[in-house]
């Protein structure tokens, strides 16, 4: 198994898209690229540590690329809004790209230039190598899932 780290604004949404996608295992949803340690949802809406809400992805590359999942994440959600994605406002929002690997960060560059002729405006998606990735609370779970509801922006399904 491999993993891959998309922030695409809220993570409820984020998450219940990529469990629909072949071939991934497992996600979780939590905070990265951040400056504290152990941050919890409330740190992270102060809009102080420097966190983004995330999915962390586990997938069969047997079964799904990374370049695939790269396409995906940026037909679920709009790559060209800084710090906000749909109703939701903030850094925690941004739209990001934590590699985990170069091969990653390569992959992730070339079809970020590839995806820009599909969007009037400029792509602000950053790329950044993950740090540690701190699991959400467990309410935040499959919360999309679990209760119907926090979509928000995401298409309902993946495609």
């Amino acid at each position: 198994m491999e993993q891959a780290i998309f922030a695409a604004g809220c993570f409820w949404g984020v998450q219940y898209y990529f469990d629909q996608v072949p071939g991934v295992t497992k996600t979780t949803v939590g905070y990265v690229g951040g400056h504290t340690d152990s941050p919890s949802y409330e740190d992270v809406c102060t809009h102080t540590t420097g966190h983004a809400e995330a999915v962390e992805i586990e997938f069969d590359p047997a079964q799904v690329s990374y370049e695939t999942l790269l396409k995906q994440f940026f037909k679920m959600h709009d790559p060209t809004q800084l710090n906000r994605q749909g109703p939701d406002v903030g850094d925690s929002y941004r739209t990001a790209i934590f590699y985990t690997t170069e091969n990653q960060n390569e992959q992730a560059e070339r079809i970020k230039k590839s995806a820009a002729s599909d969007f009037n405006d400029p792509i602000v998606t950053e790329s950044s190598k993950a740090g540690v990735f701190w699991p959400a609370e467990d309410y935040h779970q499959k919360f999309a899932e679990r209760t119907g509801r926090g979509i928000c922006h995401i298409p309902y399904k993946a495609i």
